[in-house]
């Protein structure tokens, strides 16, 4: 699809986060499993749920817009996913692996927010408020993801990690 207007550049940039979306759904409960932080886990597991909304309004998006709601394949977050699940599969202490999966985590959500952000400003440029309205909701709830996982890593899973790391010396 060419990129000849604003509008080209919205519906494309919603065709991204719609797979990123999808892509996450897949993606978000393997890193649950592999967290051993009980916090982590939760944190994951409920942004699994907002995950499935953020869907939900994409698709919501794609029906205001009078379009059919059609990803195309978002190489960012499968770089981003497919750096995740190597560290998955590294062999480390559980510790220093739920640090390393919050930092995956976040990775993704500053991803998200960005592409959110982005998407918003030219919903509202083009005068879509209820596209914007929809994308305002997705990246506050972005946002206070990334805010729950560094709140997790700083109370407690850095220093887990850091003492494990003491403790391998």
């Amino acid at each position: 699809m060419p990129l000849n207007t604003l509008h080209d550049l919205l519906v494309h940039e919603l065709r991204d986060l719609l797979s990123a979306e999808k892509q996450l759904v897949k993606a978000l409960p393997k890193m649950a499993k592999a967290a051993s932080s009980d916090e982590l886990r939760s944190a994951i597991t409920g942004h699994l749920e907002q995950t499935r909304v953020h869907v939900t309004r994409l698709e919501q998006s794609f029906e205001s817009l009078g379009l059919s709601a059609r990803g195309a394949k978002c190489d960012a977050m499968a770089g981003l996913l497919e750096e995740a699940s190597g560290l998955l599969a590294e062999e480390a202490a559980p510790e220093v692996l739920d640090a390393a999966i919050i930092g995956s985590a976040q990775r993704v959500e500053h991803y998200e927010m960005a592409a959110y952000g982005c998407a918003r400003a030219y919903a509202e440029r083009l005068g879509e408020t209820d596209v914007a309205a929809l994308l305002a909701t997705t990246l506050e709830e972005e946002s206070d993801a990334n805010d729950l996982l560094n709140q997790i890593a700083l109370a407690s899973v850095n220093e887990l990690a850091a003492a494990a790391g003491s403790s391998h010396e």
